[in-house]
């Protein structure tokens, strides 16, 4: 077997060819999708193994050579750098060190999505990308108004039209004015940019079973259960819920040496940044909601403080998900008529007809009776469990062991 390293950059790929113990350099290379097409046809073999960091330009380069090779593997590279860190460093030395690593065994890999996985998780990060950048454009009309000393509007939506009506009676000097009508143009195109891709997010995940469980999850609306479903991507790689809490990077960081006992810090947040963004804003939206989860985040807020119990209940619900997914069940504390609703919101993100008139399975939660009856129920379970935990105290520090001990 040959293993073939490749240190990919933006332009260029170093080449390092490593078989029988022995580091060959095999030179440089241009990443153009026919140049590397015509390298790998021509220079690798069906029994190498190819491996290469992951960047930016990752995914295209493991389509251009899967199919010439037996295996491609991508490192970690923030644990490349930790276990080969070196003073001299250049992409012939880097080639070599990531061919020596994965033949030796201590490559530390990072899973290859699946095509359509793939496709998801940039469709999420578009999203997101233009999210923040609506974000941004109310920001900035939000502070002319500051900087002019226009008080608050009363309209709830500063950008709907009423919003909008009352901005346009606003004392602004000529350029603020055509500022602000400059921004709120730029919020209409990506508004309608944003509609377009929920609108493709919902047609790919309409159906899946997954998404659907994960939906039973209380304070999980469409668009966070696609966000984390897409950075999960096969749940099966986990081996158990603690594997994905250190996936998203919700793990405490722990500091240990010698007899000292371990010293826990703030989360690690070395996973998917975005995935871990969206679970605490489900966090913030379950503190608000009735069931145990709502118990939870008041438990941990009465001696921690808010952030703390938001971060805590992201991370219960990263359990909760593993759970859900790998036994493919639902949440057992869902309200079915509100479930009726979030999955019927999907369906008209994917773009299904509305059917007014006809009573379908989210007409349930218009009967007040059911609804009421509903969050009854929850509300005895949320009371259940702060009853079961109200004896729980906190762990009290390890103790220092001497040198004799």
């Amino acid at each position: 077997m040959r293993v073939v390293g490749l240190d990919v950059s933006r332009t260029l790929a170093e080449i390092a060819y490593l078989e029988h113990g022995e580091v060959k350099s095999g030179g440089r290379i241009d990443l153009v999708q026919g140049t590397l097409a015509r390298w790998a046809a021509t220079q690798l073999r069906t029994t190498d193994h190819v491996v290469l960091e992951a960047t930016g330009n990752t995914t295209a380069v493991v389509n251009a050579v899967r199919s010439h090779v037996a295996r491609v593997a991508v490192a970690n590279p923030f644990q490349v750098r930790l276990i080969a860190e070196a003073r001299v460093k250049t992409d012939k030395i880097d080639a070599a060190v990531l061919a020596q690593l994965y033949a030796s065994g201590f490559l530390p890999e990072v899973w290859i999505p699946d095509d359509a996985t793939q496709t998801l998780r940039r469709q999420v990060a578009r999203r997101a990308q233009i999210v923040r950048q609506r974000v941004r454009l109310k920001n900035e009309v939000h502070s002319v108004l500051h900087t002019y000393l226009i008080p608050r509007c009363p309209a709830a939506d500063l950008f709907g039209h009423k919003g909008r009506a009352w901005l346009a009676n606003q004392p602004l000097p000529m350029e603020e004015r055509l500022g602000v009508e400059q921004r709120l143009r730029e919020l209409d195109r990506l508004g309608d940019d944003l509609k377009t891709i929920d609108r493709l997010l919902g047609e790919a995940v309409v159906h899946n079973q997954a998404v659907q469980q994960l939906l039973t999850i209380t304070g999980v609306n469409a668009t966070v259960a696609i966000g984390i479903w897409a950075a999960i991507g096969d749940v099966t790689r986990f081996r158990s819920p603690e594997k994905l809490v250190s996936y998203f990077g919700l793990n405490p960081s722990v500091y240990q040496s010698g007899t000292q006992p371990a010293r826990h810090g703030h989360i690690s947040k070395r996973g998917r940044s975005h995935a871990r963004a969206m679970l605490v804003e489900a966090a913030w939206a379950a503190s608000k909601s009735p069931g145990p989860l709502r118990a939870f985040f008041h438990r941990i807020r009465a001696k921690r403080g808010l952030q703390v119990a938001a971060v805590a209940t992201a991370r219960k619900l990263a359990i909760i998900a593993w759970h859900v997914l790998t036994k493919d069940e639902p949440y057992a504390h869902h309200r079915p008529s509100l479930l009726a609703i979030k999955r019927r919101a999907l369906e008209l993100q994917a773009g299904q007809p509305a059917r007014r008139g006809q009573k379908g399975p989210a007409a349930a939660y218009s009967i007040k009776q059911l609804r009421d009856r509903e969050r009854a129920t929850v509300e005895r379970e949320e009371r259940a469990y702060a009853k079961r935990v109200a004896h729980w105290q906190e762990r009290p520090p390890a103790r220092r062991h001497n040198a004799s001990a």
